[in-house]
């Protein structure tokens, strides 16, 4: 017989795995809608089962199991992350580049700053306790966390790519520069600020960058050299599957155990994954590795928003605000109030600086699309609850009002983001921009990602001079014309890289992976290019 917590534990992953299956059911039900997105739904449907265990239990818990940041850390978000960068186009990502990481790491420094002063000025005026500049600085970091999970089914790769691959790149930076900066909060010594304190600061975050990006190539990288040089997938292709996705898991371990931003490692390696190891595989594991990167991050970001609707009616932390309902909700709207002026105070002036950059009128982001930029990343989630929790409980409990107060506004206002927010980004997104005439041009597939599998591969000569999307890349006659198409130029020499240098060690696309009994195997291994 199992014990009493072992079975307590069994019903609650009964439940849990039940409301899993109602929640792909009934968004399935929804897919329609032009208002629900899955998210919404998981979250709305832990919010229910919430409340239902609240009367079953007698006002005791409403939760079936403790928000825990170490599983959503360890567990949840590498498979979420690292997906979005197997599937992300890479050429509009890569085009975007510089754009993505200042939204993404200045705009969170610019975000991070404007919270925390606006906290620091109205929290001296309500009655929630003593908070020090530590912890003022932890809100504005917890609070400059966008939901790259809730961005990725609220926007679409096909429809709005440009917009797509600004926002989830730069939710993607955002949450690793997030993560950074709390970490970077807790272990300077904050009583004593000075200029000295702030270069060390700006240095610590570069150089995390680098090498968390670095370790994510060299991971993905390696993989695809030992898929290649071992030919795998002669013997087993399950052997194959099992070594991309235990890689992948590693990079993002290894980031974790160096103190560096796994995110970053972890989506950094699933776009050279894309690139190299995918096309180095057989036919049957391409697609295998395709639909299992995308069900696993597809049932985590299920299972986040659940766990979040269901720990938002933690009953204990409640209680120590049931007193003054009033401040709670008045610091609730000051947060969110700040979160939107935060947002604007970066999106507009960067872009406007990115604008004066671009040449061509067609790469400018017009303000229309900056409206959306803008609304598309207040979805607070997952990031936000879990630095929240990590600062303000001890292993999901707190006796302390400042403290629940704090967890209570951050619940608060991850719900109303992710709820109104997102209800309305796709009716805005058709409202402000009817049908955009960029999509025609951009929405070719690009071949080098595993989007889809029916696509013929390109051969390595049709690969170098053409470009993805089909038109030639004419040679820039002189350094005003190579000035005026810099992504061209750029992304035409390190294709020639590439196909010179990279491609003969590492695979990819052009190469044929030995099937198993194949014509390729029977005649030796000497033909293993086009």
């Amino acid at each position: 017989m199992l014990s009493t917590s072992d079975h307590a534990s069994v019903v609650s992953m009964n439940l849990f795995v039940a409301l899993l299956c109602a929640c792909i059911v009934l968004g399935h039900l929804l897919e329609e809608n032009r208002w629900m997105n899955e998210s919404i739904t998981a979250l709305l449907i832990g919010i229910c089962t919430g409340v239902v265990i609240l009367l079953l239990s007698g006002g005791k818990s409403s939760h079936l199991l403790v928000f825990s940041e170490d599983l959503f850390f360890i567990y949840l978000l590498p498979p979420i992350i690292f997906n979005a960068g197997f599937q992300v186009k890479k050429k509009q990502f890569f085009k975007n580049f510089i754009t993505i990481m200042l939204f993404g790491a200045v705009g969170t420094l610019i975000s991070c700053c404007i919270i925390t002063l606006g906290v620091m000025q109205a929290f001296k005026k309500m009655d929630i306790g003593s908070l020090d500049i530590g912890e003022y600085l932890a809100i504005g970091a917890i609070f400059a966390a966008t939901d790259s999970v809730c961005t990725l089914q609220v926007l679409n790769q096909d429809e709005t790519p440009l917009l797509y691959s600004l926002v989830f790149g730069e939710g993607v930076v955002n949450d690793a520069t997030s993560v950074v900066l709390f970490n970077a909060i807790h272990s300077f010594d904050l009583n004593h600020i000075d200029l000295s304190t702030a270069f060390h600061f700006s240095g610590n975050l570069l150089y995390l960058f680098f090498t968390s990006t670095m370790l994510g190539v060299l991971s993905g990288l390696l993989s695809a050299y030992i898929i290649k040089k071992l030919y795998i997938g002669r013997h087993s292709t399950d052997r194959e599957v099992a070594l991309m996705i235990l890689m992948a898991y590693l990079s993002y371990m290894l980031a974790e155990l160096c103190y560096m931003s796994g995110i970053l490692t972890v989506f950094f390696c699933g776009i050279v994954m894309s690139h190299y190891t995918w096309h180095n595989v057989t036919e049957s594991s391409r697609v295998t590795t395709k639909h299992t990167f995308a069900t696993l991050s597809f049932v985590a970001e299920i299972f986040i928003f659940l766990y979040v609707g269901m720990d938002a009616l933690d009953i204990e932390k409640w209680r120590f605000v049931s007193d003054s309902p009033g401040t709670s909700i008045a610091v609730s709207s000051v947060l969110l109030g700040l979160v939107l002026a935060g947002r604007a105070a970066f999106v507009f002036p960067l872009s406007f600086l990115s604008n004066l950059a671009k040449k061509s009128p067609n790469e400018k982001i017009s303000f229309r699309q900056q409206v959306i930029i803008w609304w598309a990343g207040l979805m607070r989630g997952a990031v936000s609850m879990a630095l929240a929790y990590n600062q303000f409980t001890m292993s999901g409990h707190t006796q302390q009002r400042t403290n629940a107060i704090m967890i209570t506004s951050t619940i608060t206002v991850v719900l109303v983001s992710t709820v109104v927010f997102g209800l309305m980004t796709k009716p805005l997104i058709r409202f402000v921009l009817p049908q955009p005439k960029h999509t025609v041009s951009m929405t070719m597939e690009d071949s080098s990602t595993p989007k889809s599998i029916t696509i013929p591969f390109l051969g390595a000569a049709q690969d170098s001079e053409v470009d993805i999307d089909g038109h030639e890349i004419h040679r820039p006659s002189s350094i005003r014309a190579l000035l005026a198409t810099p992504t061209h130029t750029v992304h035409r020499y390190w294709r020639k890289f590439d196909d010179a240098f990279m491609r003969p060690v590492f695979g990819g696309r052009g190469f044929v992976p030995v099937d198993p009994g194949s014509p390729t195997e029977r005649n030796g291994h000497h033909h293993q290019w086009h």
